[in-house]
């Protein structure tokens, strides 16, 4: 999971792409980064870190350009290697940069195949690089003068080439600005524009947010397989650059990755959570018609939406019991179980009162390893609470995921081979309530009936690209257990974009 940005304007876009990088932080707050383009060169910063920290005056200063792409990253493998925060660069041909959200699931096929056919050097583990050599080795075969129709050529065989969830952003040397979207339109993308004096801009962002904190007009999301390129005269063209696209967005968009203010697909995010609270409620009344629930709980932020609305159809009282620190990061994104653990009780502190003597029904938006939600259920009982349920708006996280989302190994899910008693028992719940995975499409589909099939991967099983094997998941689970990542780095790179330089 990560966040970008691409700006095409009649000014200076650096404030513009700093502004909506800040607003996409939710998405990753390990590195940010942002490149332009001015007057034939690329101009970069990018450094481990949140966006205020990584973006000082003086590189504000240098960030020129009328053009340029952004990118906040949390790592999907674990690695906070300063070396692979992005937007990445290639020289050849024409100088071309991007920033991507998602996985690519045959990454290291296409580092074989790139470095014994396309003759190019991999420097990092990143698959963004991969992607971005892939794109790089495609524009080239369409010789030295790009149009519309060679750009779209070559995303046409990055989608044949390339596996997995992916959304990027890319500015090609000259030619203008590029973005698209995986052929299931797994991760997210949309695009947008703002009229001006001196013509139309636009913008390209994971998020529908990033457009509106910047004056943007929605426009819609880009397709599946669909490529948007905006030339060096701010023309707009578009197509369907895959052969058999279908969407299938990711779900989890939905449940937390996503901002509530946020349109995905057509469905605003806000929406969709306040039914899979309904949803929630009418499950509880129908297997628990006699409860003694005192009091609804969320735990903030994401699921504050969901547990409001459930508190209203179980005819509850809502309240908030949970004080949040706000200067902490989000936990399910932290590298590495201690620190994930440790960070609970700084984020959070008690309302004893609303605690006290009740029957207390904690809602979340998920739960993944249990760690957090097992924190939490202490420090309600520590509160004086008589009984704690606990109710999560998404069903049980039973997989992995392999589409860009930072979920553990299978082992390290407590909902993995468990039923709902043992996991109540390991959270210490009196009472544990999950969200149905119907309900949950039907939150969606409620919203947006044009939707029709999702990524659920991490509910299901089931990856929706086709090319998930045993062999693929026990490598997976190699580099993303709580141990490799604890252990650090285990290679070597080179470090060649340090603060705001040029890149001819």
């Amino acid at each position: 999971m990560c966040g970008i940005v691409g700006l095409m304007a009649n000014a200076s876009v650096n404030q513009a792409l700093y502004d909506a990088l800040t607003v996409l932080q939710h998405r990753g707050q390990d590195a940010a980064g942002m490149m332009t383009w001015h007057e034939g060169r690329f101009l970069l910063r990018k450094s481990n870190g949140l966006v205020r920290d990584v973006f000082r005056t003086r590189h504000m200063q240098r960030l020129k350009g009328n053009m340029g792409i952004g990118h906040v990253r949390y790592p999907t493998a674990g690695s906070s290697s300063e070396a692979e925060s992005q937007p990445f660069y290639v020289n050849s041909p024409y100088g071309i940069t991007l920033a991507h959200n998602g996985n690519l699931t045959n990454s290291d096929q296409l580092k074989q195949e790139l470095f014994s056919s396309d003759l190019r050097h991999i420097n990092t583990s990143s698959d963004s690089e991969v992607l971005l050599n892939v794109f790089a080795h495609e524009l080239g075969k369409q010789g030295m003068r790009l149009g519309a129709g060679d750009v779209f050529d070559a995303v046409r065989r990055v989608h044949r080439r390339c596996k997995g969830g992916y959304a990027a952003v890319s500015i090609i040397n000259g030619t203008g600005l590029v973005a698209f979207r995986d052929p299931h339109g797994i991760r997210p993308a949309c695009f947008g524009k703002r009229e001006a004096a001196e013509g139309v801009e636009y913008m390209i962002a994971s998020e529908s947010v990033a457009l509106d904190v910047a004056g943007f007009e929605l426009i819609r999301d880009i397709a599946p397989g669909e490529a948007v390129f905006i030339d060096m005269e701010r023309q707009l063209h578009t197509l369907q650059c895959a052969d058999d696209a279908v969407l299938k967005p990711c779900i989890f968009e939905h449940v937390y990755l996503a901002r509530p203010d946020s349109l995905l697909d057509g469905a605003y995010v806000y929406g969709t959570r306040m039914r899979m609270g309904e949803k929630l409620a009418d499950k509880i009344v129908r297997e628990w018609p006699e409860q003694d629930i005192d009091v609804v709980i969320p735990i903030p932020d994401t699921s504050r939406t969901s547990a409001l609305e459930l508190a209203q159809h179980l005819g509850v009282t809502y309240r908030e019991g949970f004080m949040k620190n706000r200067y902490i990061g989000r936990t399910f994104i932290m590298p590495g179980q201690t620190l994930r653990k440790k960070s609970v009780r700084q984020k959070l502190n008690a309302i004893d009162i609303e605690f006290a003597g009740k029957n207390v029904l904690l809602v979340d938006d998920s739960i993944v390893r249990g760690t957090t939600c097992n924190e939490i259920i202490q420090m309600a009982r520590e509160a004086g609470a008589k009984n704690v349920y606990f109710a999560s708006a998404a069903p049980a996280v039973r997989y992995p995921n392999v589409y860009g989302i930072d979920m553990p190994a299978a082992e390290e899910l407590i909902a993995h081979d468990r039923t709902e008693k043992e996991i109540a028992d390991l959270i210490g719940a009196d009472r544990l309530f999950y969200q149905d995975l119907g309900d949950l499409k039907d939150a969606c589909r409620e919203v947006n009936p044009a939707l029709d099939e999702f990524d659920c991967s991490v509910f299901d099983g089931v990856y929706v690209t086709g090319d998930i094997d045993e062999a693929y998941l026990n490598d997976l689970r190699a580099s993303r257990n709580d141990g490799a990542k604890n252990a650090g780095e285990t290679h070597a790179v080179v470090d060649l974009h340090n603060d705001s330089e040029d890149l001819d």
